[in-house]
């Protein structure tokens, strides 16, 4: 879906509690080390005040609600691997 952030975004269709784990956005090769976005972590915006999270467990990184989240609000994290504003 279109997003006023950049580019599209991740929405919901429905109320999302707090807490809840939306699955993997990205995955650690445990070969070569190389991180692999999946397509839930592609369409994930920055936001300095996120309504989500991007969690380490091992070798994938899941993404977790920091709220509730409402229909058609956009899911955002604040990115720690590059600063998007720069």
């Amino acid at each position: 879906m279109p997003s006023k952030i950049d580019g599209l975004g991740l929405f919901t269709l429905s109320t999302i509690d707090k807490g809840v784990n939306l699955g993997i956005t990205h995955i650690t090769d445990s070969i070569t080390m190389k991180l692999f976005r999946t397509p839930l972590g592609g369409f994930v915006n920055h936001s300095k005040t996120p309504n989500a999270k991007i969690v380490d467990v091992q070798r994938f990184k899941y993404l977790y609600t920091l709220q509730e989240i409402q229909p058609l609000e956009e899911i955002t994290v604040t990115y720690k691997m590059y600063n998007p504003e720069n």
